[in-house]
């Protein structure tokens, strides 16, 4: 029973908080006049700004504390650059049809509503049922297209608006497909992510960086995701704004230089052990998560500080943030480590970023598909005398026994690997032909003793030429904005007591308006005062509104504050005026020539409101 009250209490505060958005146009459905989109939605003017002001503190946060290089790469992205990272054939999500109206609908959402409802409604569950309940909740992620659809028919679920019955889940594509040029001969995709462009470009940024490791490069640009049933507001929608930084190291130096910066952080992590046993998040230091191998190194470890530092400066609360580990089940094959900055709102935890040592698979995969070595080197001061593999083909055999394939056949024999290389050696020696699979080609083909040698040689090396893993933190921009709206929202009641009034605790930092002038009464000698301060905010390049509607000044602070306004400056004399801090509502005396400066120094943290308070004289 108390499960279903906090679930409801949980969907008033956010109805609170989506209606105030929505009515003060921080963003609003797409298309409304026709009746909109479903997971596509407008930013309104405050909102615009909200996300401007996210996505200029995250340039100084990361891009420019690190020295990043930041590109810009196109939205339409071509096929074959989508076959090589895996998501033509592997970015999936499992579907299920209404049978008779043929609605669509994502598989496991309607098993995880289901347990959720469950979980909270259904007073007569049993503890051996709950834990059931509680398992599927916790592997939803890792279940099969056939283990998903004996769920669903084990639990008799039906389509949510008609009840009709279900097909069983098949896999759909959620990139939107489209073609490139007017033959539509070249087919290509909307990106579901901006990290490719920044891998088919390393060749070049790492030229760019003087042939340099370690280095970050970083994009800030739309994605798109063709979702099954968009739902949940901000947070699961069609086309959306990622910021994402892909830091190249050395594999076999992970190591940090700034590390110790952030070594002392605590906040709330969640490790994998923890998860499968049942317990809570816990605080853990940074430092001591990494030399304890619960973060699998430094790079990784510092990422994981600083974007604790991003979302809480932004105004995240540090209560309803945690870093979650991803299972074994949820990890990529290749990933060394995953975890993922989860926010609290009233949706649940929702995962905003994701920070995962990706390895050197990127790379790996687009060199093999592209030919193009996108390959880093370390230079030794003394030459090494090393074992190497040498592969030598005959092309003059190659070219009678596969004519116009020659190309592809000598391209794979090039690049093998050492382990696959000794395997076909051996097999040529002993059986005179080897199998070898051509992935250009697409089929196996038969290589004879005539056709390759392969041998080990001593060499000298001046330099180890290497894959660089790859550090992957990534933002979804929105889903925090999101959940900055829920944390920052409250209500407090007026002056009189008679109504509950909105108010959005936005730091300076995110606010979209930074301050507002008011002249107290309608007068010309006041206007010119507010006229003459806004032109001096706008020198200092603070953002402001100016409001001369007759209105009571107690009706101009709640619409103000209904935005997140943090200062209001009332002109009520010609020579100084009154500042208004937003959650305090305390006031002081300012002269007009000062105020300009103040509300900057408090806006760009040089100084805080509590200092503030200590230097002029309060106003009552």
């Amino acid at each position: 029973m108390e499960a279903a009250q906090e679930a409801l209490k949980r969907e008033a505060f956010r109805l609170a908080v989506v209606n105030t958005l929505e009515r003060r146009l921080f963003y609003i459905p797409s298309f409304k006049i026709y009746r909109g989109v479903a997971g596509l939605y407008d930013y309104g003017p405050p909102g615009c700004a909200v996300k401007a002001n996210v996505l200029a503190f995250w340039r100084k946060h990361f891009v420019r504390e690190e020295s990043m290089l930041e590109v810009d790469c196109p939205c339409v992205t071509p096929e074959v650059v989508l076959k090589a990272s895996g998501h033509v054939d592997k970015f999936t999500d499992l579907m299920v049809k209404d049978e008779k109206t043929g609605t669509c609908y994502r598989a496991d959402h309607l098993l995880k509503d289901f347990c959720k409802e469950k979980l909270e409604k259904d007073t007569k569950l049993d503890a051996e049922k709950v834990k059931e309940i509680k398992h599927i909740l916790a592997v939803l992620d890792d279940l099969s297209a056939e283990e998903l659809g004996a769920k669903i028919k084990e639990y008799g679920i039906t389509a949510p608006d008609t009840k009709n019955p279900l097909s069983d889940p098949y896999p759909f594509n959620l990139m939107f497909q489209t073609s490139i040029g007017p033959s539509g001969l070249t087919p290509g995709y909307m990106r579901p992510e901006t990290a490719q462009g920044i891998f088919v470009n390393f060749k070049d940024l790492y030229y760019y960086n003087g042939n340099k490791l370690p280095f970050a490069a970083a994009q800030i640009g739309q994605a798109f995701r063709n979702e099954i049933s968009p739902r949940q507001g901000l947070l699961r929608v069609r086309e959306f704004t990622l910021a994402e930084i892909e830091h190249f190291v050395d594999p076999e130096d992970k190591s940090h230089p700034k590390f110790s910066e952030v070594s002392e952080l605590e906040f709330l992590m969640f490790p994998r052990e923890d998860q499968v046993s049942g317990q809570q998040a816990r605080r853990i230091a940074i430092g001591k998560a990494v030399s304890q191998g619960i973060v699998n190194n430094e790079t990784l470890g510092y990422f994981i500080g600083r974007v604790y530092l991003f979302l809480t400066l932004l105004g995240i609360d540090k209560d309803r943030l945690r870093f979650r580990q991803h299972l074994a089940n949820e990890m990529a094959h290749y990933a060394a480590d995953c975890w993922d900055a989860e926010i609290e709102c009233s949706y649940g935890w929702i995962e905003c970023v994701g920070i995962a040592d990706r390895s050197a698979y990127d790379l790996g995969a687009h060199t093999d598909k592209s030919g193009v070595p996108l390959v880093a080197a370390e230079k030794f001061a003394e030459p090494k005398e090393v074992e190497k593999l040498v592969i030598a083909p005959v092309k003059k055999e190659i070219g009678l026994a596969f004519k116009g394939n020659q190309k592809m056949v000598l391209e794979a024999l090039e690049a093998m690997g050492e382990k696959e290389a000794m395997e076909m050696k051996s097999s040529l020696e002993t059986k005179g032909e080897a199998q070898l699979h051509i992935c250009t080609l697409d089929k196996i083909v038969s290589i004879k003793k005539n056709m390759v040698s392969i041998s080990k040689e001593k060499k000298k090396e001046h330099q180890r030429v290497f894959t660089p893993s790859v550090i992957e933190p990534s933002f979804g921009i929105g889903r925090i904005i999101y959940c900055l709206y829920e944390h920052s929202f409250y209500t407090r009641a007026s002056k009189d007591g008679d109504e509950q009034l909105n108010v959005f605790r936005f730091p300076p930092l995110v606010a979209p308006i930074n301050c507002t002038v008011f002249p107290l009464v309608q007068n010309h000698e006041y206007e010119e005062v507010a006229k003459k301060i806004a032109k001096s905010l706008t020198a200092v390049g603070i953002s402001y509104k100016i409001d001369i509607t007759g209105t009571s000044i107690g009706k101009r602070y709640a619409r103000t504050d209904e935005l997140g306004v943090p200062f209001a400056i009332t002109v009520d004399s010609t020579t100084s005026v009154t500042v208004r801090e937003r959650d305090s509502k305390e006031q002081i005396r300012v002269n007009v020539e000062e105020v300009a400066s103040l509300i900057k120094e408090v806006t760009d943290g040089v100084s805080t409101w509590n200092d503030v308070l200590r230097k002029y004289p309060t106003h009552h």
